[in-house]
């Protein structure tokens, strides 16, 4: 059995990740090009990954299911990238992005990790705009950044609300060089099933061509997974509708334990459900916050009015706006974490004063920034700043300026202008930071098999600040991993090319043909969808912004039902030998109806609330999370035992010798 050794250096906190890179073993320019590596998944970990390390002179090959690498879910990311420059000398430093990032993961992160990550965020922006990535600059020239939820500072950087997008275009130019010189191998629309390990290292991958449904073998002295999160178990999230768990889950079957499951993260600006037959929902971007204030109206009448189409938002005076995360959280207001800010939307609308003809949505309101601004644009500009409709026009030039491309979103969707009507928001699944354990190098409990970004546990603890995701795959992909990889692929020098005419993948390949004939044999009468939205039902009704004994016990159950159900009952029209995206979706759906089952055990094991994760029976009189430091104050990491319910609970413990473990207060 793998031991949970986190390998994290020992030495001062500040010394450890220096230290680090000059004890560990290096790879030299000659040797590496004789070493391979797979990387699977093009996002910002994977495709800053696979850029690097082929930069670096290894020989990379590259997959990703979408028709190319640009199409990765990390292009869909709007906020921002946070990171530790000080830019608006505000007091921002390397220790206190650090302290928010544990502070606002609930003290559930490894302090080592964390500290690392704060610790090369600098490097980022650097490197990106290297690349060529337009951030937002200042009237001075200089980059522009902004404040996100649980942080008193400024260390946000943005390109518009594109970020995600233009800094996915970065690394993927840096590929698409490498692809040029040969040093990428690059597999679009190619899906990894399963990992092939040879004498208990990982040395491949099992991929199918989603396009001819050939079945491929492909071998290598490391393995990658960088596959993204599984908030898609919910079916409905704000992740790309392809967003899967397969290639972690693949991996977790084969000895990678998998943590801390039921950490999501929920997202509390997002466009609200409009109805059944959504497969998506939209993510408006955290920059919002910024300017826009949240409320719901004071009385239950007025809600309840709004509902039905009787009473305007703009109708309501100010004394009958209750500016609820204001009232409740006034030194950090509408920028409290996002899974605080999430939690009292939830409260307000479970009690009556939501708005939107479902009752589940909340105001998210410009007025009061669109006069702030135009005020101070008249003043600038020696106009009149008593002209009302001039105070008006002048500050939607400014909004628009700033969040222009999310209001066209937000109004061709809603068919309402925001910039005359508060916009409605509502929270919604969106990252998960559980995911494969790795250790302090990103190495999994597979021996040659590393996992970066979403895919990993994360850094981030039991929730995530906005703008850390990207800073998580860039530091993996651009500035960890590239060191820690050679530290194992030392060993390989004069390992030589590995074979794939071996008995190893031999049966790996016939555990995927089995699978793909058993969903194609099943005929059965429902499609793959039915069963992933029936999942998504039990997850988001029992496991999702509140949990408690009684339904995670029924979701176990009852996710156990449609599993059995889903292997005698699902239909996969077509075949295996060709284009299939039912089979597709089939075997990402059979993934997540086992992991739907060992998140449910997860989060029922933990008895505490903490960060996204709210037990009903751990909570403040208040109605806050409540940890018990005592008893949790660990990573759950699971070892796979042949099915969910049997899987072994390894716990690595957390320690924190730089850090007080406090009640979190944004009060």
């Amino acid at each position: 059995m793998a031991v949970l050794d986190s390998k994290i250096p020992e030495g001062p906190l500040a010394d450890k990740w220096t230290q680090h890179k000059n004890n560990i073993d290096l790879v030299n320019p000659a040797n590496k090009r004789s070493i391979d590596v797979i990387v699977v998944g093009t996002g910002l970990a994977g495709g800053s990954a696979a850029a690097t390390l082929a930069e670096l002179g290894y020989n990379v090959k590259s997959f990703c299911f979408q028709d190319s690498p640009r199409r990765a879910h990390s292009i869909a990311a709007q906020g921002g990238i946070n990171a530790a420059k000080n830019y608006q000398g505000d007091g921002d430093s390397i220790y206190r992005l650090f302290y928010d990032t544990v502070k606002g993961g609930d003290y559930r992160s490894r302090e080592a990790n964390v500290y690392r990550l704060a610790e090369v965020s600098a490097n980022i922006i650097d490197q990106c705009v290297a690349q060529g990535v337009p951030f937002a600059r200042d009237y001075g020239g200089l980059l522009d950044n902004r404040s996100f939820g649980g942080v008193l500072v400024s260390r946000t950087f943005y390109a518009k609300g594109q970020t995600g997008q233009q800094l996915l275009l970065g690394a993927y130019s840096a590929m698409n060089r490498q692809i040029g010189r040969g040093k990428i191998k690059m597999y679009n629309r190619h899906e990894m099933l399963d990992i092939v390990k040879v004498d208990g290292k990982a040395r491949g991958i099992i991929a199918r061509n989603l396009v001819t449904g050939e079945i491929e073998r492909h071998s290598a002295h490391a393995v990658v997974i960088a596959s993204g999160g599984y908030g898609n178990v919910f079916f409905l999230s704000t992740n790309a509708m392809g967003s899967n768990v397969s290639a972690a889950w693949k991996i977790h079957k084969k000895g990678a334990y998998f943590a801390n499951p039921c950490f999501t993260q929920i997202h509390p600006t997002c466009i609200p459900v409009s109805g059944e037959d959504q497969s998506k929902l939209t993510l408006m971007s955290e920059s919002l916050r910024n300017d826009g204030r949240i409320w719901v109206p004071k009385n239950e009448k007025d809600a309840l009015a709004i509902r039905e189409g009787k009473l305007k938002p703009t109708e309501l005076s100010e004394d009958q706006r209750d500016y609820f995360l204001e009232r409740r959280y006034p030194a950090f207001g509408n920028l409290v974490p996002r899974d605080v800010a999430s939690r009292a939307a939830k409260e307000r609308c479970d009690a009556g004063f939501g708005v939107n003809a479902t009752g589940e949505a909340v105001y998210l309101d410009f007025a009061e920034a669109i006069t702030r601004y135009g005020k101070e644009q008249a003043h600038v500009k020696g106009l009149d700043e008593d002209d009302a409709s001039l105070i008006e026009k002048l500050g939607k030039d400014i909004i628009k300026s700033k969040y222009g491309n999310l209001f066209q979103m937000y109004e061709k969707i809603i068919d309402q202008n925001p910039y005359e009507t508060p916009m409605m928001i509502y929270p919604a699944v969106h990252y998960t930071m559980g995911g494969v354990w790795v250790d302090y190098n990103l190495m999994t409990t597979i021996p040659g098999c590393f996992a970066i970004g979403e895919a990993n546990f994360s850094d981030h603890g039991a929730n995530r600040l906005g703008a850390s995701a990207l800073m998580q795959g860039l530091a993996d992909g651009y500035f960890v991993l590239p060191y820690t990889i050679g530290d194992y692929l030392s060993d390989d020098i004069r390992t030589g090319p590995i074979s794939t005419d071996t008995s190893e993948f031999e049966q790996a390949e016939k555990e995927v043909r089995d699978q793909l004939n058993a969903f194609l044999n099943a005929n059965g009468t429902h499609p793959v969808d039915y069963y992933h939205k029936k999942l998504g039902k039990i997850m988001w009704n029992k496991c999702g912004m509140s949990r408690n004994e009684k339904d995670l016990k029924s979701a176990i159950k009852e996710i156990q039902e449609l599993r059995d159900d889903f292997y005698k009952n699902v239909r996969v029209p077509g075949t295996a030998d060709s284009f299939n995206e039912e089979l597709a979706k089939a075997g990402r759906v059979a993934d997540f109806l086992e992991l739907g089952e060992l998140f449910a055990k997860d989060a029922l094991d933990r008895f505490e609330s903490c960060g996204g994760h709210f037990r009903e029976e751990s909570q403040t009189p208040e109605g806050e999370a409540l940890r018990d430091d005592k008893n949790y104050t660990f990573v759950s990491a699971w070892e796979y035992k042949g099915k969910p319910s049997d899987a072994v609970l390894h716990k690595e413990e957390l320690t924190y010798d730089n850090i007080e473990l406090k009640t979190r207060s944004y009060k």
